[in-house]
């Protein structure tokens, strides 16, 4: 069973970075599509970045230009950097791997003055 654990998330101020971290527990981590997913207040969760296990990316329209997905597989870490933030991109992010139906236990991005 592969477990995930995001980190990197807190609060920043409009127009500012961040970069999330997700480590696997297992070296097969390599093979998977991975995604990262946000969760705001009362709204549902939503896909905002992934990345296959050969590199190739993709966003959803709100984050493209701004984030950037990536994976380092020898450290069976995936990386979400958020750059020029915006107050409506305040949520939980979350990791997923969807071959196995695991997902972090999420960390808080919060943009404010």
């Amino acid at each position: 069973q592969v477990q995930l654990v995001e980190s990197g998330g807190g609060l920043v101020q409009p127009g500012g970075s961040l970069r999330l971290s997700c480590a696997a527990s297992q070296s097969i981590f390599a093979f998977y599509t991975m995604d990262w997913y946000r969760q705001a207040p009362e709204k549902q969760r939503e896909l905002v970045a992934t990345i296959t296990r050969n590199g190739a990316t993709d966003y959803e329209d709100s984050v493209k230009g701004r984030f950037t997905i990536f994976r380092d597989n020898a450290k069976n870490t995936i990386y979400l950097q958020m750059n020029s933030l915006k107050p409506e991109d305040t949520a939980v992010y979350y990791c997923y791997a969807p071959a196995v139906n695991e997902w972090g236990q999420g960390t808080q991005v919060t943009v404010s003055s």
